[in-house]
């Protein structure tokens, strides 16, 4: 059978991380990527071997740049049978009339809201829904996060009711612009934060509240939960149900920060040091008056990739069974 043919509209943070991963696998590949500046990314694409393609009214900054880029962007959708729309948040409605007009199933990521694509995606929660669908949206990096934990506990234990503090990044590694220097910002003040909402995007009867802190820090996100259940269970209990989950890996030896499991992400070789699963602190996993606590870190850019990769295999419907593609997925990517 042919390889599915993925285009990256967008290549920056998640977009570069979706291109690589899904070269990885046997059942697809990347048939272009697309910048708007002729910058270090565009130049590393085209040395991977991408072609790279470009709005039509940045051809010409493209070409002066240096960039030989192979067209517009409406040619590279031309070329694929799939979208991975990686554009920052915001042109989900502009982009969706260009992949409707073209006839091509499109991805977006969690910076768009969920009427844009009608499917709030996890691969462990809700793969059956995103069987043959045109449109998918791939929930942000913290709700990924979160639902990686709670569908697997309300599977086991039933759930009456979830709280989570996020401590946020306030922005990724190479972003100069944005961010707090020396504060840390109620992210809203008004509660609660929409990380609730767009768990239950994915999860609807979940009973979830979500608050959320903004920190001067570009590393990883912190979640604080605690978390009542139907079932009566014992700390044990909990981590080896965790434990079983191929995208959660439990940290311990001597980490007790989110810089060094990114440094133990280094010491993996993963690429760009990327952790793609959640980092849940063993010792944390805590029942105390029935109710269990635990704090995970979460890698903003990089535990959506091997969602992107498992979305774009129910929609074209490589695979009918969620557990399958994500077997494929996490042993392509090394996970």
């Amino acid at each position: 059978m042919s390889k599915v043919k993925v285009a990256i509209n967008g290549y920056g943070t998640i977009g570069k991380r979706v291109a690589d991963a899904v070269q990885m696998q046997k059942d697809m590949e990347i048939v272009g990527i697309s910048k708007t500046k002729p910058n270090f990314e565009a130049f590393v694409a085209l040395d991977k071997g991408y072609q790279v393609y470009a709005p039509a009214d940045k051809l010409k900054g493209m070409e002066t740049g240096g960039v030989d880029a192979s067209g517009t962007i409406e040619d590279m959708i031309q070329t694929a049978d799939i979208v991975v729309d990686c554009t920052p948040g915001g042109f989900g409605d502009e982009n969706k009339a260009l992949y409707t007009k073209a006839g091509v199933k499109a991805i977006w990521q969690g910076g768009e809201e969920h009427e844009l694509a009608g499917c709030s995606f996890n691969a462990d929660a809700n793969y059956e829904e995103a069987l043959g669908r045109d449109f998918v949206r791939v929930v942000s990096c913290n709700t990924t996060g979160l639902c990686r934990v709670i569908y697997p506990l309300d599977q086991e234990f039933g759930i009456k009711k979830v709280r989570v503090t996020l401590m946020r990044r306030a922005a990724d590694p190479n972003d100069v612009k944005k961010g707090p220097i020396n504060a840390i910002v109620p992210s809203p003040i008004k509660l609660p934060s929409h990380h609730g909402p767009d768990v239950k995007s994915v999860i609807p009867h979940i009973n979830i509240t979500s608050t959320a802190v903004v920190l001067s820090t570009t590393l990883m996100h912190l979640h604080s939960l605690n978390i009542e259940m139907d079932k009566q269970c014992t700390a044990e209990e909990v981590a080896d149900l965790l434990a079983a989950q191929s995208r959660i890996r439990f940290i311990g030896q001597g980490i007790t920060s989110t810089a060094e499991i990114m440094e133990l992400g280094k010491d993996l070789g993963r690429p760009r040091g990327d952790m793609w699963e959640n980092c849940i602190w063993e010792q944390s996993v805590t029942i105390d008056e029935g109710e269990l606590y635990f704090f995970q870190g979460i890698h903003q850019e990089s535990d959506v990739i091997p969602e992107n990769v498992d979305a774009i295999r129910a929609m074209m419907e490589l695979e009918s069974n969620g557990a399958r593609s994500i077997e494929k997925t996490n042993k392509a990517m090394g996970i």
